[in-house]
């Protein structure tokens, strides 16, 4: 049974001395919910810059002087090369990501014909990151067999006025219930490590757990230079893994998915942040910031012993 919200908060308090015995309880309970084994995921930045909102971490957005450099789509041909190499290297799921408010009808149509390009010439599962979708959008990615869809809250309500202003926490959950009502598995979860108290880490897992996604993934800030965030301390490695811990208690049933700032928050922590409850990760490189490479994740599994799954189902 779930912790509650009290409980979850007093966990947040714990003394380093009894940090170890949270990361044991953690793991069993990954592994009586969800088994052994991790779940690997890759994902590309198909479109990148020039996004009209204003998300505080976000290298990506148009109101920031940063050193990302925009793109128009890739065109398919690339798209499909770096999915046929991550799936090489053993991802079961390829996520085509692009920056902006939503997809134009133009760039949407586009999309569809990389996702069947991709079904019909790879056997990953294929995701999507269009952010806001029309409810026309949602079915027509689900009919082109688009099994999951990428959409985060980023951070609990009480905080999300801090971290943008050009669209709503009730805009986000909007989507996110779209994906879920047009039938694909929805991917929704949060930044650490934005200003936010260790209680409103709290509140964002027990929405989330009210939104109900298949799959979490846990980022942590990485403060890009030019954005609001980027004089932002990062988290402690040993409070990431503390939070992941307290998050596999909050959502025993979830796939929790280490992804954005893994390296720069946990750092040599990473394979203790996988015993703490996280059981996927994403593979490579992520959005404008760079990645471990795969053989050292794929090396830190075999290390720990953790077989690379793909049975989702």
């Amino acid at each position: 049974m779930p912790i509650g919200f009290e409980e979850a908060i007093a966990l947040t308090e714990l003394e380093k001395p009894e940090v170890p015995d949270l990361i044991s309880l953690a793991r069993k309970v990954t592994l009586k919910y969800k088994g052994d084994g991790v779940f690997l995921r890759s994902i590309i930045s198909a479109q990148t810059g020039n996004c009209p909102e204003d998300c505080s971490f976000c290298s990506q957005s148009a109101h920031y002087d940063t050193e990302v450099n925009a793109h128009p789509l890739m065109a398919a041909e690339k798209i499909l090369l770096a999915a046929k190499q991550s799936e090489k290297l053993g991802a079961m799921d390829f996520c085509i990501v692009i920056s902006a408010k939503g997809p134009t009808p133009r760039i949407f149509k586009k999309v569809l014909d990389v996702v069947d390009l991709l079904r019909a010439e790879t056997n990953l599962k294929i995701g999507c990151s269009l952010c806001d979708l029309s409810e026309e959008q949602a079915y027509e990615l689900k009919e082109h067999g688009v099994w999951r869809y990428n959409h985060n809250i980023e951070t609990c309500r009480s905080y999300f006025p801090r971290i943008c202003t050009t669209h709503t926490y009730d805009d986000r959950l909007r989507t996110a219930r779209l994906v879920k009502k047009a039938g694909m598995q929805l991917c929704s979860g949060g930044i650490l490590g934005m200003g936010e108290s260790p209680e409103q880490r709290i509140e964002l897992a027990f929405e989330l757990r009210e939104l109900g996604p298949s799959w979490v993934p846990i980022n942590f800030l990485n403060p890009r230079p030019g954005t609001p965030f980027e004089k932002f301390p990062v988290l402690s490695p040993l409070e990431a893994v503390k939070t992941i811990a307290i998050f596999r208690l909050i959502l025993p049933d979830k796939i929790l998915m280490t992804a954005g700032g893994r390296e720069v928050t946990l750092r040599d922590l990473q394979s203790m942040g996988l015993v703490a409850g996280a059981n996927a990760m994403i593979l490579g490189n992520y959005l404008t910031t760079p990645g471990r490479s795969p053989e050292e994740d794929l090396r830190m599994l075999d290390d720990l012993e953790m077989p690379v799954r793909k049975d989702v189902n």
